[in-house]
């Protein structure tokens, strides 16, 4: 596949001495519409400035009819959303059709398969937290390194995945009503092929998604802020970067909204 890629360039200078306070408010995904809010006050919070450059992990993007592209300081994702493992969820007549062979006592199939989509993600190659945060959409949220989409931790509009998660796959991904396969939680293939310390993915605002193991030790819910993430060198960004993790708690991959300026997302 063909990859294009050009430097991005970004400045910022700052003189005396500035009391900056930014309040922004942290909404919950609730619809298919993106929604920005202010802070409560009690949210004050820094922006941070720093540069940051994911060009690096582009090249661990690779799966079935997956591509990407680079203009300027911006990359562009086209995936067909087809994971490149086995599952109940395939046709029949599809070599990956594997019975269900997971741990989950409760599993019970849905109704959907897994069926070509046309996803297309724009997303910046300069990340930066944004000033006021976006909450996350119903459908999706981001791209895993093997093209399958992820979404957030709710089955429908503020409906957790209590019941839904009996439908995960040996896995943990499952198709919609639309036959659109996706992610909620960890992406055991992933993990299992390439360790859980490892890198995952992209939201769409351009920061990284890591699995749930950091320098040894497993990263919980309190570890992380209110979008579910955290700055800190990762083998890829040596120099750190601010990141996301996945959890094996409610919200999983996403917490309150992006913790970056969400990209274009057109399916």
């Amino acid at each position: 596949m063909k990859k294009l890629f050009k430097k991005p360039i970004g400045i910022i200078g700052i003189t005396g001495i500035i009391m900056l306070g930014i309040f922004t408010l942290v909404a919950c995904s609730g619809s298919d519409d993106s929604v920005t809010d202010e802070m409560d006050d009690d949210d004050e919070e820094m922006v941070d400035d720093t540069d940051y450059d994911i060009t690096s992990v582009l090249s661990k993007f690779e799966g079935t009819g997956l591509s990407y592209e680079v203009s300027g300081n911006t990359v562009t994702f086209t995936t067909a959303d087809l994971p490149n493992h086995s599952s109940p969820y395939w046709p029949t007549s599809n070599p990956l059709y594997e019975v269900y062979s997971g741990t989950n006592s409760s599993w019970n199939k849905n109704p959907n398969e897994i069926a070509e989509q046309n996803i297309v993600f724009t997303i910046t190659l300069n990340p930066k937290e944004a000033s006021s945060k976006q909450a996350t959409p119903l459908g999706p949220i981001g791209i895993s390194r093997n093209g399958v989409v992820f979404f957030n931790q709710y089955a429908g509009p503020n409906q957790p995945l209590t019941n839904e998660i009996n439908s995960f796959d040996q896995y943990l991904g499952h198709p919609t009503g639309r036959d659109q396969y996706h992610y909620h939680i960890e992406p055991t293939y992933l993990t299992q092929q390439f360790g859980e310390d490892a890198f995952l993915g992209l939201l769409s605002d351009g920061f990284p998604v890591y699995g749930p193991i950091e320098n040894g030790k497993t990263i919980t819910n309190s570890d992380l802020d209110a979008y579910h993430g955290h700055t800190s060198a990762t083998p890829d960004f040596p120099n750190g970067i601010y990141h996301y993790h996945i959890t094996n708690q409610d919200p999983y991959i996403n917490g309150n909204g992006y913790f970056g300026t969400a990209g274009n997302i057109s399916r």
